[in-house]
């Protein structure tokens, strides 16, 4: 352990202990000597101000009084820390087909930055952190940050909007709520303003977007998750009704640990499969789940969602005829 966790690790220890710490007990923790020891408690009491007292014979702790109010100076965090929060860098700027990138780049400078204080200028292999995006879209930078900015300055949102199904193009004017980063993608939550709803907005399809003055309508999280989270899929509205699959023994190996919905139910079956259950409004985007399981699936209830399975089935194979 080095000096910066050292101190990071003592002032932890000294702010989470009720009663005095004894010399030997943070040698123990710290790992070091008693001179060292000593040094520490000096360095974190007269260089950085920390509230401490006591003596070698009873042990040390912070003084009550002070201890809620004090403080690391900056940003003390052990190398685990840094990391993690490296990888997780990479993870968000990378993801979105390097969109990110130039906004977190100066977050992986500070980070690589505190990193080398902490190893004396080794260079750390980020390289080694890989993430390969899957089915993600291409988007606008500047829509994503014209929308990040009204969901967080809470703020009205006006933008044209080209829905992918029909491929119209409207005029929107919305109170964002919150942005959501789903399968790869970004969608908008929003109160809109014309329909007098709550939609949901791919980011992808937004152009020509600009924040404006007026503040944004806010809707209660509740509200929010009745209407935009309560059935399965992105677009999903209030649930109608619920589906039941049942996954074969070897599907069930994956279905059992995935989730599918935050209300879902599942059970084992005696023959080593699986059910699960979901509610859902709309069945697009669950068809296309449950059929990307093959054979390994078969949509039980309801009969219409079943029906529904079918025919896309033999739509399928028609292709595949001649």
């Amino acid at each position: 352990m080095d000096r910066y966790e050292r101190i990071l690790a003592l002032h932890r220890t000294l702010r989470n202990s009720r009663y005095p710490v004894t010399v030997a007990r943070l040698q123990d923790e710290l790992g070091c000597s008693r001179a060292t020891v000593y040094r520490d408690l000096a360095f974190l009491r007269d260089a950085l101000m920390a509230p401490i007292v006591g003596d070698g014979e009873a042990g040390f702790r912070y003084d009550a009084a002070e201890a809620d109010r004090f403080e690391l100076p900056g940003l003390w965090l052990s190398s685990d820390e840094l990391h993690a929060l490296l990888a997780a860098q990479q993870l968000l700027s990378r993801s979105g087909g390097g969109m990110l990138s130039n906004a977190l780049a100066p977050l992986q400078q500070r980070i690589e930055k505190l990193l080398d204080e902490h190893s004396s200028g080794r260079q750390w292999p980020v390289d080694r952190v890989r993430v390969i995006p899957h089915r993600s879209r291409r988007m606008d930078e500047q829509a994503f940050r014209f929308v990040c900015s009204a969901v967080l300055e809470r703020k009205q949102l006006s933008f044209e909007y080209r829905a992918r199904s029909t491929d119209e193009k409207t005029r929107r004017t919305v109170s964002p709520q919150r942005i959501t980063h789903y399968r790869g993608n970004w969608y908008l939550d929003a109160w809109d303003h014309g329909r007098e709803a709550l939609r949901s907005f791919s980011v992808d399809r937004v152009g020509g977007a600009r924040v404006l003055d007026a503040v944004a309508r806010d809707i209660d999280e509740a509200e929010l998750d009745r209407h935009l989270a309560g059935s399965y899929g992105i677009f999903s509205g209030e649930p109608k009704g619920w589906a039941t699959i049942r996954f074969n023994a070897r599907a069930a190996r994956w279905v059992a640990d995935e989730h599918w919905h935050s209300q879902q139910q599942g059970r084992a079956l005696a023959d080593g499969g699986y059910e699960l259950r979901v509610p859902y409004s709309s069945p697009r985007e669950l068809l296309m789940d449950v059929l990307h399981y093959g054979a390994d699936a078969e949509i039980v209830e309801p009969a219409s969602l079943r029906e529904q399975a079918r025919s896309l089935l033999a739509l399928a194979l028609s292709n595949y005829e001649n």
